[in-house]
C-alpha cells in the first residue's frame, strides 16, 4: 500500500507514456478464429494498460499469460486482449460496443478492468461508477457472463474519495452476479522486484503471480458444470 503513494504523482507523467502506447485490441492466442475448435472458451480481457501489457513483451501480457495458464489447466481458451493503454472508465464505454462487434463470436467471459487512470485523475468516483455500470449493464444486455478485476485508490486521495472509489467493484459485482477479484495489483505491488521502475505497472514475474491468483476465478465460469 505504501507504494501506492506514489501513483498519483506520477500520473500526468504515465499518462502519456500510456496514450503513445494505445493500440487497436490485438487477440493474444497465435492461431486464427478459423482454425479453432468448437469447444474453445472465448475471454476478452477488456480494459486499460494492465491488460494490454504496458512495458512488456507481448507474449509475457496479463492475457497472454492467462491463456497459457487456462491451457495448463486443460481449459480450452483463447483470451483476447482488449486493453487500450491510458483508458479511462468513459473510454472503455465508448468503445465497448464496437469491441464486442468486431469478435467473430459471443464472448464465454468479458474480464473488465478500468477506473485505475480515472482514480490517477482525480475524476469523481461517481463518474467512475456511472460508467463502470452502463459498461456491466451493456455486457448483461448481451447475455455475456463479467469478472471484474478490481482498483483501489491510493492513500493520498484521501479517506473521502478511497471510501466511495473502493466501493465500486463489489458493489456492481454484486448488483450484475458478475465474479471479483477485489483489486488486481494485490500481493505485487508492494514488492518492487514485481513491478516495472515507474511503480504502477507489474513486470512479466508480476503479471505471472497476478495469473497464479485470478485463473482460478477465471476457470469457473469456462467450465461448462460449473
Amino acid at each position: 500500500m505504501l507504494l501506492l503513494q506514489g501513483l498519483a504523482a506520477c500520473s500526468g507523467e504515465n499518462d502519456s507514456a500510456n496514450q503513445s502506447l494505445a493500440t487497436s485490441p490485438t487477440p493474444a492466442g497465435a492461431a486464427s478464429a478459423g482454425a479453432e475448435q468448437a469447444d474453445t472458451r472465448l475471454v476478452v480481457a477488456f480494459g486499460d494498460s494492465l491488460y494490454a501489457g504496458y512495458g512488456v513483451l507481448p507474449q509475457e501480457s496479463f492475457p497472454a499469460q492467462l491463456e497459457q495458464a487456462l491451457t495448463a489447466r486443460g481449459i480450452a481458451a483463447r483470451v483476447h486482449n482488449a486493453g487500450v493503454s491510458g483508458d479511462t472508465s468513459a473510454a472503455g464505454l465508448r468503445r465497448l460496443g464496437f469491441t464486442l462487434d468486431g469478435l467473430d463470436r459471443k464472448p464465454d467471459l468479458v474480464m473488465v478492468n478500468l477506473g485505475g487512470n480515472d482514480m490517477l485523475r482525480g475524476i469523481d468516483p461517481a463518474e467512475t461508477r456511472a460508467n463502470l455500470t452502463a459498461i456491466c449493464e451493456e455486457l448483461k444486455k448481451r447475455g455475456i457472463p463479467i469478472m471484474l478485476t478490481g482498483m483501489i485508490a491510493a492513500p493520498n486521495m484521501g479517506r473521502d474519495y478511497a471510501d466511495a472509489f473502493n466501493a465500486i467493484y463489489g458493489d456492481l459485482a454484486k448488483r450484475y452476479d458478475a465474479v471479483l477479484y477485489p483489486f488486481f495489483l494485490d500481493g505485487v505491488v508492494t514488492d518492487p522486484a514485481l513491478m516495472l521502475p515507474d511503480r504502477i505497472h507489474p513486470n512479466p514475474k508480476g503479471l505471472e503471480k497476478i495469473v497464479e491468483r485470478v485463473v482460478p476465478l477465471v476457470a469457473g465460469p469456462l467450465t461448462p458444470d460449473s
